[in-house]
Formats: structure tokens, C-alpha cells, sequence
């Protein structure tokens, strides 16, 4: 076995390590088994090894490695570090939890998402949405639109949004181009706002008349604790935005440095969340935000799992792709969409990328960005970060704010029905107007 001939049983695996996160929470015998986190890294590990086994016997190690230092160190440095930051920073607020005071939290979390990432935007306001909507019984569908909108799609105007967008920032894309798909970032936040506004309205209706009274007499204003934060949290967006090839250069070797300064950038992050560990009042922190280690650890043990088996299933599309006759946007779009669901979006969009690059552009005369053309990288971009939304699996924040939302006593979909009830039915028409418009 080679990089160029992986066969198509190598990513079993990966198959089965999606089919663990989708069917052990539903099977009564194996529901209770699947709650610890302990089991879930437990699962990770059982099918990575015959990964790891393969690619050892066949002297590829060096590509596990790879994706584990290089690839899962610096994602999981990054959400962690988000994580602990915004956990942090405790915002109380109780707004009346009308349709409109929900709708309008949503749309700042939009716009916060692309300066302080998917991950920061839905931890720093995941938490007060909750406590907004704790007296209404019909909560569910708040989550589900808070993933959509805020962990995903609002992330799409700044490298600093989602990571695939830093990756191909580092592959050659400018900080200011990613502005250039504000028009589908307002597509898209728009007609989602909308329909959560107008479900939200229905939903609103049928809560309980004496729960809304007592929701009206329980406002409190605005209180901020933990403001040495959001000082922290400049740390971690100027880490990830200056820590690259652009401005610093540690080795000669090109690949070399990018790695070195990928530790660095990561080693830099858990010092921030180690300060913001020293730094909060232990009493704002685990009392007044109820912060819990839970919805890392269980993103930490099942990524891994992801990251590793999913290698022989990256290489497999890189080296078929080009044989797939892709040349349009919108098939670079959907194509890209189809795999964030079920990979992690970066990693996707590098292999698409990849794909891109590999195409023949003899006699085009448009402009090229990182080594393709405009309207490829914007459906790429644009697909990554947007499709991440259709499954739990997509996008790392999805996991958190549904454990989140579980240790609130909110019960969320399964895998499966979040799925067929939600993404499809609410999202995925979205994301088709967006196509129709754009590519």
C-alpha cells in the first residue's frame, strides 16, 4: 500500500466510528455505556489501532503522526483554550424569552462568531441563552438554530472564524478576502434568523401562560464577572492570527517551520487557558457559569478517534477526487458540504483544495487566489464552514453546546433525528437558496 493506491477497506474504521457516535446513544443496552467519556476514548482508540497497524506495516506512521501532532494538537489547543476563556467570563442576563430578545441574541452571536471564532461565540453566549429560556418548556429548537447559526455559519468572514478558513488563509488566501463572502454570510444568517424567528413565535404560543408571567417578573440586568477574559481572549485571537509562516520563520525548511510554529501556536494557547484558569474567581467560574470539564473531554475522545481514522479516508478522496470530473463551483460546493457533514470541515477543505489545485487551468484568465480560482475557493470556503452544521459530528463546537445544553436538563436530538428533524428540514434548504444565488 501507498500514498497514491489506498484501498477503499482501510476506511472501515472510519465508517464505524461514525455508526458508534450515531447508534450507541439510541440502543438501550449500550446508552448508558455510551454517557462516559471513558468509553467514548475507549471506542477511539479499539478502531484506531487497526489504522495505526496498517499504516505501520506499510511504513506510512509518519502520516498518523502527522494528523495527530500537527493536525489534532493545535485543534484541540484551540478549542480548549477557547473553551476555558469564555467559560470563564459569566454574563448574566435574563431578558423576557420572547422570539424577538432570542432572535436578536442569536444574530450577535452570528456576528461574534468570525473575531472570536465558532467556538468562542457559541461558549461565551450559549450559557446565557440558556438561562434566558429557563422557564419556557419548548427550548429544543433554541440549541439546534444556536448551532446552525452561531457555532457554524457565523464564522465565515475572517480566517479567525473556523478553521478551515485559517487553514487556507495559511495556504495563501489574505485576511481581508475572506470579507468578500459577506453576501453569503448574509444569505444565509438572515433566512435562518428568519425561520427561527417565525418557529420560535409558534412555539412561543404554546408555552405555558403562568411560565411566561413568572418569566416576565424574573428579568435581571446586565452583570459581567470575569472581565480579565476578554483580555485573554485577544491572546488567543492574536495567537492564531500571528503565529504562522506570515510573520515568523523558525527553520529554512518550509514544512518544518509550519509545523514548529503549529506547536507553538498551540503551546501558546494553553498558556492563555492555564492564565485564565489562575485568573478567574473560582466562584464565577464553577458556581455562578456551573463550568464543567464534560463537553471538552467528550469532544477530546471522540476527535481523536475521528482524526486517526479518518487519515486512509482523506488520502483515498485526494487521490480519486481529480477523477471525479470536478471543475464546477457549485459541484466543489456540494461536494465539500457533503463531507463537513460527516469529517472534520478542515481537513475537507484542504483536500478539496488540494483537488483544486490539481485541476487544469490553461488559457483562464480570472483571478486566482492560493493557487485557484475565486469562485472554487469561495464555494469551498463557504461549503466548509456552512455544512458543518448538518450533523453533531461537523464542527467541534456542535458537541460542546449540546453537552451544554444536556447538563441544563434540555433534551436533545439524537444523532439520526437531528438529522432528518432538523438539519434537513430547516438548514439544508438554506444552504441550497445560497448555491442557487452564488454558485
Amino acid at each position: 500500500m501507498s500514498t497514491t493506491s489506498i484501498p477503499l477497506w482501510t476506511l472501515v474504521p472510519f465508517v464505524l466510528m461514525l455508526l458508534s457516535i450515531a447508534v450507541f446513544p439510541l440502543v438501550k443496552k449500550t446508552e448508558h455505556f455510551w454517557e462516559s467519556n471513558r468509553n467514548k476514548l475507549i471506542v477511539s482508540i479499539i478502531l484506531s489501532i487497526p489504522v495505526i497497524a496498517i499504516f505501520a506495516a506499510n511504513g506510512m506512521t509518519h502520516n498518523i503522526i502527522h494528523q495527530v501532532v500537527y493536525d489534532y494538537v493545535p485543534f484541540i489547543a484551540l478549542l480548549l483554550s477557547l473553551f476555558i476563556v469564555t467559560g470563564g467570563i459569566f454574563i448574566n442576563i435574563d431578558l423576557e424569552a420572547k422570539p424577538i430578545n432570542n432572535t436578536v441574541m442569536l444574530a450577535i452571536g452570528m456576528m461574534l462568531a468570525s473575531f472570536m471564532g465558532t467556538t468562542g461565540a457559541a461558549m461565551l453566549l450559549i450559557r446565557p441563552l440558556l438561562n434566558i429560556n429557563k422557564q419556557r418548556k419548548h427550548t429544543v429548537h433554541t440549541v439546534l438554530f444556536f448551532i446552525a447559526i452561531v457555532a457554524n455559519c457565523g464564522g465565515l468572514l475572517t480566517p479567525l472564524g473556523d478553521p478551515p478558513l485559517f487553514m487556507l488563509y495559511l495556504r495563501g488566501a489574505s485576511f481581508g478576502w475572506f470579507f468578500g463572502l459577506f453576501a453569503e454570510w448574509l444569505v444565509a444568517g438572515l433566512l435562518l434568523l428568519l425561520i427561527y424567528f417565525i418557529y420560535d413565535t409558534i412555539m412561543y404560543k404554546k408555552e405555558n401562560v403562568l411560565s411566561l408571567r413568572r418569566d416576565a417578573a424574573e428579568r435581571e440586568p446586565l452583570k459581567v464577572d470575569g472581565k480579565i477574559n476578554f483580555v485573554l481572549l485577544l491572546g488567543v485571537i492574536a495567537s492564531v492570527a500571528f503565529i504562522n509562516k506570515n510573520y515568523f520563520v523558525v527553520s529554512d525548511d518550509p514544512a518544518k517551520n509550519d509545523n514548529m510554529l503549529k506547536l507553538i501556536q498551540s503551546g501558546a494557547l494553553i498558556i492563555i487557558g492555564l492564565l485564565s484558569m489562575l485568573l478567574t474567581n473560582k466562584k464565577t467560574r464553577f458556581e455562578d457559569n456551573k463550568f464543567s470539564w464534560t463537553p471538552i473531554l467528550e469532544v477530546a475522545a471522540l476527535f481523536i478517534g475521528i482524526f486517526i481514522t479518518m487519515v486512509p479516508a482523506l488520502m483515498y478522496l485526494q487521490n480519486n477526487a481529480p477523477n471525479m470530473g470536478l471543475e464546477k463551483d457549485y459541484q466543489f460546493y456540494y461536494m465539500t458540504g457533503a463531507l463537513s457533514s460527516f469529517l472534520d470541515n478542515t481537513p475537507t477543505a484542504l483536500a478539496f483544495h488540494s483537488v483544486a489545485l490539481g485541476l487544469d487551468y490553461t488559457g483562464f484568465a480570472g483571478t486566482m487566489v492560493a493557487g485557484v480560482p475565486e469562485f472554487l475557493l469561495r464555494a469551498i470556503s463557504t461549503a466548509a464552514v456552512f455544512f458543518g452544521a448538518m450533523t453533531y459530528i461537523g464542527n467541534g463546537p456542535n458537541f460542546m453546546v449540546k453537552a451544554i445544553a444536556e447538563q441544563s436538563g434540555i433534551k436533545m436530538p439524537d444523532f439520526f433525528k437531528y438529522i432528518y428533524k432538523f438539519a434537513i428540514i430547516f438548514v439544508l434548504p438554506v444552504y441550497v437558496i445560497v448555491q442557487l444565488i452564488f454558485f
